[in-house]
């Protein structure tokens, strides 16, 4: 029982998506238009991809960081985050990570970028993962670290580090691949001051942006927390904003470039 390629139009037997259930349909609403790969990053990832021609993303959402120069194959449980994947895009699959419809060893390197965290089982997803693909390539990010080093998280949204704290993050992608690998290689990946992709800490020096709702519902780690706490966490920000009370707490981001927040690729 495998999903048919997706070009546009979703095509799939109705027991395959009675058998997938869809998170962003409560928050995944444009995702597409905020999620804008960054090319620092893009950089970083098509460097950690070294010499691939062929490539399964895994938890692929609405494309980003899919390199172009590569034979790509998506996979992604979400119907919200497949109807917003370009024309031009990589083909893709209606899948889990649990499931790869794929062979072992069918491709040069399995990606995984910001999604191991949503996975229903990623222990289970992370073999997967090494079961399909000859190499593994894994952007994730540091729990403690992000909670200690972001305000938005110290001050205002506590909430997203007590939530995350357990999060299949990089203690469970190290530990998942380390199984199968012995070593893997961990490089950070700094935020840029004017980072395009509107991940959960992108605007560290804009924090202006997170008052928009919409960069909000792109960013899981804010969207899945009640609305009332963001709420109130936003009229915080929004006070300290006005009076200068942020901007003098964090005088020293305003001269940064980037910052190293706790995002990691995981090389294997």
């Amino acid at each position: 029982m495998t999903s048919v390629a997706y070009r546009g139009t979703l095509c799939e037997p109705e027991c395959v998506r009675a058998a997938i259930n869809d998170p962003y349909q409560t928050f995944g609403q444009g995702y597409g238009l905020q999620r804008r790969p960054d090319s620092r990053i893009q950089a970083l990832i098509s460097s950690a991809l070294g010499d691939a021609t062929t490539v399964v993303n895994v938890g692929a959402g609405t494309g980003s960081y899919e390199p172009v120069d590569r034979r790509v194959l998506a996979v992604e449980p979400s119907v919200t985050m497949l109807a917003q994947r370009p024309p031009d895009a990589a083909p893709a699959v209606r899948a889990t990570a649990e499931a790869i419809p794929l062979a072992d060893k069918a491709v040069d390197v399995g990606l995984a970028i910001l999604t191991v965290h949503h996975w229903v089982d990623a222990e289970k997803g992370l073999d997967e993962l090494v079961r399909v693909s000859r190499r593994q390539v894994v952007l994730t990010w540091d729990p403690a670290m992000m909670s200690r080093s972001f305000w938005l998280i110290s001050e205002y949204l506590p909430e997203i580090g007590r939530r995350e704290a357990g999060a299949a993050a990089l203690g469970a992608v190290t530990a998942g691949l380390s199984r199968h690998h012995g070593e893997v290689e961990v490089r950070p990946v700094p935020v840029p001051a004017d980072c395009t992709d509107s991940f959960l800490a992108a605007h560290w020096r804009r924090p202006h942006a997170y008052l928009d709702p919409a960069v909000r519902a792109a960013a899981s780690g804010i969207a899945a927390l009640p609305p009332e706490v963001v709420g109130a966490a936003m009229q915080h920000l929004t006070s300290d904003l006005a009076d200068g009370r942020w901007q003098q707490r964090h005088h020293d981001l305003l001269e940064r470039e980037d910052l190293d927040l706790g995002y990691r690729l995981v090389i294997t």
